[in-house]
């Protein structure tokens, strides 16, 4: 019986964060361990009356302390540009490249001094703690692209199909071809594209090609996959021995509605989370 896209879409959840979603406290705390003694060393400058001179002077006694400058910035890597008047440059603070008068250049005009110098903050290491759970935000995003990744594996392992030679994860297709001998040439473009399934399942006579993702929120990347994922399925109609599916949901999905119908009317496996909830990867490998 042919599904109704319209009742399917109002199954979509809003969200599927769990609690490690919002902060990777681990890494934060793994990014601050590597600097804490020079942070530390660099405490010694908080209330400094003569911050310039004490800060060449450290620097010349302790040059390491100068990598952790750019965090204070909240940007991550080695260097750092900047214009002005003067010109332009482009701060190394692993391999020092400029004078210690132009770092006490940098440090006065972006404001560190001043928020050193004047007691702003009475911790640099508790400071960058918040600056890395602030970046670590910025990593939410693939976070949450695995979270869909991990409640479908999640399933997989429930119906017993993680097999070592049955099913994989990151499969590109020439990989497919290689290993069970089929030709997905019609998917690749000829070869000329290296498609990458999020999962790979041999059951039976059939290679499942598999991809998921989560849309909390709305954008043209929608449309885009949806156009992207409606192609496949067209061209893997014409292979046989291969299957496309796609677990996909959420609400970001109502904003691009009219292109997910369309992969839905030519797709039949595509499903969301209350489909496996219901048990349609055992129907779909039984």
């Amino acid at each position: 019986m042919k599904r109704n896209f319209t009742e399917w879409l109002k199954t979509f959840k809003s969200s599927i964060c769990d609690y490690g979603y919002y902060v990777d406290f681990e890494k934060v705390y793994g990014n601050v361990d590597n600097i804490k003694v020079e942070l530390n060393i660099l405490n010694s400058l908080i209330g400094s009356k003569n911050i310039e001179k004490d800060f060449e002077k450290l620097i010349a006694d302790y040059p390491k302390v100068l990598k952790c400058i750019p965090v204070l910035l909240a940007v991550r890597g080695r260097e750092i540009y900047a214009i002005d008047g003067d010109g332009e440059y482009l701060f190394n603070f692993y391999k020092p490249n400029y004078s210690i008068k132009e770092y006490i250049m940098f440090m006065q005009k972006t404001g560190l001094f001043t928020l050193i110098s004047e007691r702003i903050i009475n911790n640099l290491v508790d400071y960058v703690m918040g600056v890395e759970v602030g970046l670590d935000s910025n990593g939410r995003k693939n976070r949450g692209g695995h979270l869909m990744e991990n409640l479908v594996e999640d399933y997989l392992i429930k119906a017993g199909l993680i097999k070592n030679e049955t099913y994989f994860k990151e499969m590109k297709l020439t990989a497919i071809e290689k290993k069970w001998d089929i030709d997905l040439s019609g998917i690749s473009n000829q070869g000329k594209a290296e498609k990458r399934f999020d999962f790979v399942v041999k059951k039976g006579r059939t290679i499942y090609g598999i991809e998921t993702n989560f849309y909390a929120i709305g954008g043209s990347k929608l449309n885009e996959t949806a156009r992207s994922y409606k192609t496949i399925a067209l061209e893997a109609k014409g292979i046989d021995g291969f299957a496309f599916v796609w677990f996909t949901d959420g609400c970001g999905w109502k904003s691009a509605k009219h292109n997910l119908e369309e992969t839905f009317d030519v797709l039949d496996n595509i499903y969301c989370i209350a489909d496996m909830e219901n048990g349609i990867i055992q129907k779909l490998f039984d």
